[in-house]
């Protein structure tokens, strides 16, 4: 015997996340730092440089970020939330990562996306 979920004619497809997106945009980070030619290494990457946001306005892509983030430090709330404990990290448990931000204008102002977001326009 088998087991089958029952079919529902008016449920909508679902689209699987992207896989290993976290792994996808760390690669992207390394390779866009050693770019010689970081504006084509946007177009291979599929990076708009002109889109329509959700909201439908249009967005024209200024700028890429990347932020280097270390977490030193951790907080304990204590029992009834009033206060916390802050203990410094060892080295072994001190975590890196980095911050890849698209800055957008708007017609007004400046919009960061993530990578995510970007690619899902």
């Amino acid at each position: 015997m088998q087991w089958q979920t029952p079919h529902d004619p008016n449920a909508r497809p679902v689209t699987p996340a992207e896989p290993d997106l976290d792994k996808v945009e760390a690669a992207f980070i390394e390779g866009f730092m050693n770019a010689p030619d970081p504006v084509s290494f946007l177009r291979l990457g599929r990076i708009p440089f002109d889109l329509t946001a959700a909201d439908g306005v249009e967005l024209r892509l200024l700028r890429v970020e990347i932020e280097a983030l270390a977490d030193v430090g951790s907080l304990t709330p204590h029992l009834g939330g009033g206060s916390f404990r802050y203990d410094p990290l060892p080295s072994s448990l001190v975590s890196q990562r980095r911050r890849l931000r698209f800055i957008y204008f708007d017609g007004e102002g400046l919009r960061p996306l993530t990578f995510t977001e970007v690619r899902a326009v």
